[in-house]
């Protein structure tokens, strides 16, 4: 596990941009994870950016998304394809075609589960996972007790999780109590992990990342399994965590 301590929130989205960025131009027909939430916005600006000024394309780049509420049509301003086209798709030349994330509309949610769990075996997998991590250590939507083996599911959203996410919405009321959520397993099989942290809340999170053992109850201790994890933090994300120096 790489661990890039950068100063602040500002580094921390240059240096993921950078890092993306340099992967993108290499394999241009990669297969690419996303995020979202308030973490990656910075990291997607920057991308943006580098497409306007520098040209790097997206045609050919195909991506997949952590997870979506459920309940929402994807022209809510909340929901996470909104806020894919709001942040990133609507500014590069990506095809549309090619952007896929879970119907958190569907009729069959289970069914819709499975076809999304197909979906990403049919492009041949994850080449590169963007991730955050949540103040309780969820990564997607998946919760503390969320099995290791778990495939895209129906999460049930903790309060922690919809408090956290209340501030993009008019109401705790009207924050989803379910998403689609890729499963931790879906997420261990991507061929590279960069996980992004920023500030003191998430210090908690990322230090039981860092300094302890797997255990349910901190999802994103899974992992501590993969192979080629690279976690770009600032500072106060890790102000907790001992093997990092101050």
């Amino acid at each position: 596990m790489n661990v890039i301590q950068v100063e602040n929130y500002e580094d921390m989205s240059q240096k993921a941009a950078e890092i993306l960025i340099g992967k993108i131009r290499r394999f241009p027909a990669m297969n690419l994870g996303l995020a979202t939430g308030g973490t990656p916005i910075g990291t997607y600006r920057r991308l943006v950016q580098d497409h306007q000024m520098n040209g790097t394309s997206y045609q050919n780049i195909t991506t997949v998304n952590l997870d979506e509420y459920v309940g929402l049509s994807e022209h809510h301003p909340c929901s996470y394809r909104y806020y894919m086209e709001a942040h990133l798709f609507g500014k590069v030349d990506i095809d549309r075609r090619n952007t896929h994330l879970p119907n958190g509309n569907a009729e069959d949610l289970k069914a819709e589960c499975d076809r999304y769990e197909e979906r990403i075996r049919e492009i041949g997998g994850i080449d590169v996972q963007l991730l955050g991590i949540g103040r309780n250590g969820h990564i997607g939507f998946n919760e503390p007790g969320t099995p290791f083996d778990m495939r895209t599911h129906i999460a049930n959203l903790s309060l922690s999780t919809r408090q956290a996410n209340a501030r993009y919405f008019s109401s705790m009321d009207e924050v989803p109590t379910q998403a689609i959520s890729m499963g931790i397993a879906t997420i261990l099989e991507s061929r590279e992990i960069l996980l992004l942290a920023s500030g003191e809340d998430k210090a908690d999170a990322l230090q039981g990342l860092l300094n302890g053992q797997k255990r349910f109850s901190l999802p994103a201790s899974a992992l501590l399994d993969h192979p080629c994890v690279t976690i770009v933090a600032d500072k106060e994300a890790l102000s907790k965590s001992s093997l990092i120096p101050s």
